[in-house]
Parts: structure tokens; C-alpha cells; sequence
């Protein structure tokens, strides 16, 4: 850092006092001081010389890496509308272990010319504090001689999971770009996205990209690798379920060379505020298990909702249920455990516990807020894995020698609009409402229930931390893992201490909530096998995919209004700012009324404002909730979906009514620079009656049969609403066929 005179504001509101950059905590009030590394998405000039603050606010330390020097203030950020941030960084929230999310834009002048450039946070950045340098982690290509033949084979089947995601969002081609694509210790991680060309990579090029690191990969896999690859170039290997499967099967064979130790303490307080602990966790608190001699290691962590009506009721059902059921699952050998129906399994006993929650409210006669309920995250360690999984906003952080890494995200009002391509965590964290829980344990039936589960290889020691709101709040463990929790990995420090400690903070520096924690410290003994693995390619396979980024959004549920996690109240908006027209998405939720009747009711995203749960069903009957499928954003339009137009669309000569439905034909393959623009060809299905409370339209009305083309641009101006792709088929022209007269158009 070549700026002797650079400084580290403190990210404390009422302190704000300058730091020396080599410190860690605040000089005057001893708050931490975070050091945000970013990576900026720049030509190949870079950004400057080091030792350079841009906008008093950055400063250079290599050409593409900065440091915040004011961790503590927002970004200003232009709208996403006006700034065309590329959403799939957004959308891809859910793989944020691997793929670097939006920290904000940077504007610069130069030339008289304005330059956005867009900021990436979190970037596989190795500092050394000793000697004040920061350095990108390695490429994987040249750390891969190194590594042993089980990390190998962990780092493709990393890539092979990010395969599908990252190809949904069109940025496939990251994973064969050997300079984007890096590693920090075991974990697989991008410096930035690579966008597609028109032709987007297929799995035979990954196979040729593969087949580059078969001369270095270590003698355990190397005739593994060599036929796993020419599996993908001929074809053999067609999906990337089935490449997860015959990599599942080699990590199991290299896993025997790999002899897992594991202790778990549970530590949990009401807090100084609260009157009584309605949170949960197991095993009991206090207690130290450790795996040998105990056949199972289970740590679960549950934060309960609704106050003295019954959240600490709800959380010990959730554990007690769950513990029963995990104890059946883990009695089969690891050598018969299909990875993927573990995961089911693990979400079953998860959507068990729901139901007898829900159960017990309805019994009880418990409405609304009235209803008690409960979040949920546990941590399963299976020989060389950890299974992950999680509902609400409890917490589970991945703490090894290289970082911090939080592996869940939470499921609140912020995270759906991050994950929806809405908004940039940053900011949407500081919205309305940001906070509100969008599902937990016992609100409804596990129909409308949609757990989080994932797996994790671990091919070196780590510690997973489990946590309520308690403690994570205000970002206490991202500022406290390496004084506090790091410790452990380096023996200096006992997990049962630091369970005592991470207590002691969440009570003094947040203090708000109870809180429970859970400690998993997982140690490994590796040695390189002395036998050569062989790949089996079976023709047919079962492999569960769970794509995280492309599932639906989540009913509200009720809670306490006393509790710290408030969810989204009747007619209260989530947002205090509008949204703009192109974000309004419709949601449909399949509501039960009367005895076993439907409603379909349909809820919009309207100014701002977010669906809210309707009237529980009368206590005698178990309310069933589903929701459908997740409408795709209206920056994929394709052939067949179904629109609806939110306003009047005014074209030269005729018009659409508001509250219209047409079915988009085609679109112009060929956005045209520097816009981007392109044309939406549709047919006019349904249009509102001339009998309807909507003002007449101001021109002559397009009649249904007729196609019309219009400009992207103007869709978003007026606004829409993109149905789910199933409503397709609803979608038919209610009048005469097409006429021969064509319909006027929104080009210009």
C-alpha cells in the first residue's frame, strides 16, 4: 500500500475517526475495522497507479484492486434502470461462494467523459498483512499441480455444480476461462463473469478445458480425469447431473483415504433484553459431542417466532421432530447413501416439522399473528461432506484458513429482491422491511414450504458456525471470525471458549434478541491413496438439482410484532420508494377457502408494495399454501409467454388498453447498438370490455387475433406484467381471427 497517508474511516456512525490502515480496530472506540477488498470490471488499463483514491473514497492497491477506505457509507448507486448493471451477478446470489456480487458502481470523469465501473466485492483476494501486499488468488490451472487428487477432483465437481446456473444466466463461459476462474483453498471462486457469445459453450468444450489438466492431476485421478473428459467431448456425459454423479462416485472412492474428526458445543442465552428464550438448538446447550465415539454428529440452531404464544414451543418441536428423523436417515452405511436423496431426506424431515407445527396451531386455534413458528439451520457432517440446511433467517457461516464465507441466504424481503434482479443487496438491506422473513417453520403447510439444502466437500479442517439473528445482526461475525473463531483452526484456541465468547459479543454489541450459536469443528487426516480410481459412467442416472436462483418467492409469514424479525403487515409496503414499472412481477398463490374449494388469487407487485398473506382459513381446517411457478423476468421474454399490460399503450395510429393479454410471437435476435433495444413481436389474446371500470382508450383499440410489434424499451415505459410460462396455454384470442389489415407498431 503505497499511500502512507491513506486511512480507514471507522464504520461506526457517532465515531468516524481515521484509522492507520495496518490496524484492525478503531484507535478511538476499538469498533473493527473491515477492509473491503473490491474488484473493479474494467479494461485492461485498470484503474491507476497504486497508492491512487478515487472519489476520496477508494484506493488502488493493484490496477483492478481497490480497498474502501470508508467501509461505513453506502455506495451511490444510478438506478439499475439507468445503469444496466448486468442482473445475472444478481440473480446469482444464491452461488455467491463462488460468484462475486455487486458492490456498488464507481463514476469517474475523464476526458470530459463519464465512466461507470462497475465494483465487485469480496474478489479471491489473499493479503498479507505482515508486508502490506494483497495478491489474487491463484489461477486454478496453476495451483492444480499442487493440490492433492481429493482437492482436484473438489474442484471440478464445484464446477460442474455452477455448470447449469451460470449457463441459465448466459456467463457459462466463466468456467473455462482459466484467468476468471480461481481458487482459494478448497473453494472454487470467479473474479468476475464472462457473457456469453451467441453460441454458448457446451459441456464438450468443458471437457476439453478438463482434458488440459489431465497431465498434472495427481496418479490417484489421472485416468479418472482422462475418461471423465472424453465422456464430455463424445457425448457420453450429457448433463451435468450425470457429471456430478460420476464425480460424486470418485470423491466417495478418494474419501476412504480421508478420516474425519468432529466436535459440535451449542451455546444459548435469552439476551439482556428479553424476558424469555425462544430460541432452540441441539445438541443441548453446553453440551460438547464429538464424532468418534458418537455415531452422528448433529447441530441444529432455531430462533422461535411469536413471542410468548409460543416460539420457544415451536422450536423444540422443530428440533425434537428433526432429530428423530435424522437419526433413522444416518443409520444406512455412508457406502449406500445417494447424495441427493440425503438432501430430500434431510428437506422431508425439515417439511415434517413444519406440518407439526402448523398442526399444532391449527388445534389451538392459533390465527395470524397469533400463529407460532420457527426458523431453522443444521449442520449435517457425512464422512467428507457437510449438509447444509436451512429455512428463514438463522444463520450458517463456513469458517476456514483462507476466510469467512457465509453459506446460506437468508430467506427475507432483501435477499428475494437481490435474488430477483431488483436490487443490490447493499441497498436493498436498507430498505422498508428488508428484514421481513418471507417463509419459516409452522406458518402454513409444507406445500408452500420451500427449504434450502446444500452439500459442501471438505477436504481440509474447517469450522461451521450455526447462528440466530442474535448474533449475525450488524455483521458481528464477519467482524469477529479471525480474532474469535480462527483460533480454532490454528489450535490456539478451545471451541467450548469460543462459544462463551461469541455469546458475550452478540449480548454487548448487539443485545437486541436471544442468541444461539453452534460450533462444528471439523478436522481431517488425509493421505494420497496408493490406488488409481476409475470412472463409471452409468447410462442411466437419479440426481436431485436444486437450482436456488430460479425459485419462486415465498408467501409472508405472520409473526410477533414484538419480535426483532418483522415480517411484511397487510397493506404495508415493503419498499419505501417506488419501483419501477419493468419490476413488476406477478405472484400467484394457490389459496384453500371453504372446505376444500380453490381461489386463485392473483398478487402483484404494485408501487412498491409486496404480497401479503391473506386471512387464514378458519382453525378447523389445515390452510394449504402453494405457490406456483416463479413468472420469468421481463428481461427473458420468449416465444409463448404471456403479458399483461399494466397501462394504456399508446402506438402512432392505434392503442392497447390497460389490462390486456398478449402472447409474445418473437423478438429481435439482434439488440441493436448502442441501446440495446430490440423489437417484441405479440398477438393481441384478450382485451378489457368496453363495460370495464378502466378509462375509454384514446385511440382505436387493437381487436384480439391481431399482432403487434413494439420496442422493448417502450414495453418497460408503460409497463407489464410477465405471467408464468404455464399460463401459455390459457392465452387464446377471445374474438375474430387475425385480420389482413396489419397493426400499427411501436417502432419509430
Amino acid at each position: 500500500m503505497e499511500n502512507d497517508a491513506a486511512t480507514l474511516q471507522c464504520p461506526h456512525e457517532n465515531c468516524q475517526a481515521a484509522n492507520p490502515l495496518t490496524h484492525k480496530f478503531c484507535q478511538r472506540c476499538s469498533t473493527p475495522l473491515p477492509k473491503n477488498y473490491l474488484w473493479a470490471v474494467v479494461d485492461s488499463q485498470g484503474l491507476g497507479s497504486p497508492g491512487k483514491i478515487l472519489a476520496d473514497r477508494y484506493l488502488i492497491l493493484d490496477k483492478f484492486v481497490l480497498l474502501d477506505t470508508k467501509p461505513g457509507l453506502l455506495t451511490l448507486t444510478p438506478e439499475l434502470e439507468n445503469l444496466q448493471i448486468p442482473r445475472a451477478y444478481l440473480r446469482l446470489i444464491p452461488y455467491r461462494l463462488h460468484v462475486p456480487q455487486v458492490h456498488g458502481v464507481l463514476s469517474l470523469t475523464k476526458d470530459s467523459r463519464q465512466r461507470e465501473i462497475l465494483l465487485l466485492e469480496k474478489p479471491p483476494v489473499m493479503v498479507d498483512d505482515t508486508k502490506e501486499q494483497v495478491h489474487l488468488g491463484s489461477e486454478l490451472t496453476n495451483a492444480w499441480r499442487d493440490a492433492t487428487s481429493m482437492r482436484q477432483l473438489n474442484w471440478l465437481w464445484q464446477i460442474a455444480h455452477l455448470w447449469q446456473p451460470l449457463a441459465s444466466e448466459g456467463v457459462v463461459s466463466s468456467l473455462l476461462d482459466s484467468h476468471v476462474l480461481r481458487v482459494e483453498g478448497s473453494l472454487v471462486r470467479l473474479l468476475e463473469l464472462r457473457f456469453d457469445d451467441a453460441t454458448s459453450p457446451k459441456l464438450p468444450q468443458l471437457g476439453e478445458f478438463w482434458q488440459q489438466l489431465v497431465a498434472n492431476a495427481k496418479p490417484a485421478v489421472g485416468e479418472f480425469l482422462e475418461r471423465v473428459s472424453v465422456g464430455l467431448i463424445e457425448g457420453e456425459i450429457h448433463s451435468s447431473e450425470q457429471l456430478i454423479t460420476v464425480l460424486d462416485r470418485g470423491l466417495a472412492e478418494l474419501g476412504r483415504s480421508q478420516t474425519p474428526t468432529i466436535k459440535i458445543i451449542t451455546k444459548t442465552d435469552t439476551g439482556p433484553s428479553r424476558q424469555r428464550n425462544e430460541d432452540a438448538c441441539s445438541p443441548p446447550s453446553g453440551t460438547l459431542v464429538s464424532k468418534p465415539p458418537q455415531p452422528t454428529a448433529l447441530a441444529i440452531v432455531c430462533d422461535g417466532i411469536g413471542g410468548h404464544e409460543g416460539g420457544n414451543v415451536a422450536s423444540n418441536l422443530a428440533i425434537e421432530t428433526i432429530q428423530q428423523q435424522v437419526q433413522q436417515l444416518t443409520k444406512v452405511p455412508y457406502d449406500h447413501i445417494d447424495p441427493s436423496l440425503l438432501l430430500n431426506d434431510l428437506e422431508k424431515a425439515v417439511a415434517l416439522a413444519n406440518d407439526k407445527i402448523s398442526q399444532r396451531n391449527d388445534s389451538e386455534n392459533r390465527q395470524g399473528r397469533q400463529r407460532m413458528g420457527t426458523t431453522l439451520v443444521m449442520a449435517l457432517p457425512v464422512a467428507h461432506e457437510m449438509y447444509i440446511t436451512h429455512v428463514g433467517d438463522s444463520r450458517a457461516y463456513w469458517i476456514s484458513r483462507q476466510g469467512c464465507y457465509q453459506v446460506t441466504l437468508d430467506d427475507d424481503v432483501a435477499s428475494r429482491e437481490v435474488r430477483l434482479g431488483y436490487a443490490i443487496y447493499r441497498e436493498a438491506v436498507q430498505q422498508s422491511s428488508a428484514g421481513s422473513l418471507v417463509q419459516a417453520l409452522g406458518m402454513g403447510p409444507s406445500t408452500s414450504l420451500h427449504p434450502t439444502s446444500a452439500r459442501f466437500m471438505l477436504d481440509e479442517d474447517a469450522v461451521f458456525l450455526l447462528t440466530s439473528d442474535g448474533l449475525s445482526d450488524f455483521d458481528r461475525v464477519e467482524e469477529y471470525w479471525e480474532t474469535e473463531i480462527l483460533p480454532i483452526l490454528l489450535g490456539e484456541a478451545n471451541i467450548v471458549n469460543v462459544a462463551d465468547r461469541l455469546i458475550e459479543i452478540a449480548n454487548t454489541k448487539n443485545g437486541h434478541d436471544n442468541v444461539t450459536v453452534a460450533l462444528v469443528h471439523y478436522q481431517v487426516q488425509y493421505w494420497e491413496p496408493e490406488i488409481t480410481i476409475k470412472a463409471v459412467i452409468p447410462e442411466s442416472y437419479s440426481a436431485k438439482t436444486v437450482d436456488l436462483a430460479s425459485r419462486g418467492t415465498n408467501k409472508p409469514v405472520l409473526s410477533n410484532p414484538n419480535h426483532k424479525t418483522q415480517v411484511i403487515e397487510e397493506n404495508q409496503p415493503a419498499k419505501t420508494r417506488q419501483l419501477p414499472l419493468q419490476w413488476i412481477v406477478p405472484l400467484l398463490f394457490v389459496l384453500a377457502a371453504g372446505t376444500g374449494g380453490l381461489i386463485i388469487q392473483q398478487l402483484r407487485l404494485k408501487s412498491g408494495q409486496l404480497p401479503v398473506a391473506s386471512n387464514p382459513t378458519p382453525p378447523t381446517q389445515t390452510p394449504t399454501v402453494a405457490v406456483t411457478e416463479p413468472p420469468p423476468p421481463l428481461t427473458n421474454l420468449a416465444p409463448g409467454l404471456v403479458i399483461q399490460t399494466t397501462n394504456e399503450i399508446t402506438l402512432p395510429n392505434q392503442s392497447l388498453p390497460a389490462k390486456s393479454f398478449l402472447k409474445v410471437i418473437n423478438t429481435d435476435p439482434n439488440p441493436k447498438p448502442p441501446s440495446g433495444d430490440f423489437l417484441v413481436r405479440m398477438q393481441v389474446c384478450t382485451t378489457p370490455p368496453a363495460s370495464s371500470q378502466l378509462p375509454p382508450p384514446s385511440k382505436p383499440g387493437l381487436k384480439p387475433g391481431q399482432e403487434v410489434s413494439i420496442k422493448f424499451s417502450e414495453l418497460k415505459r408503460f409497463g407489464v406484467s410477465v405471467l408464468p410460462s404455464s399460463a401459455s396455454n390459457t392465452c387464446k384470442t377471445n374474438s375474430q381471427p387475425p385480420t389482413n389489415q396489419p397493426a400499427d407498431t411501436g417502432q419509430t
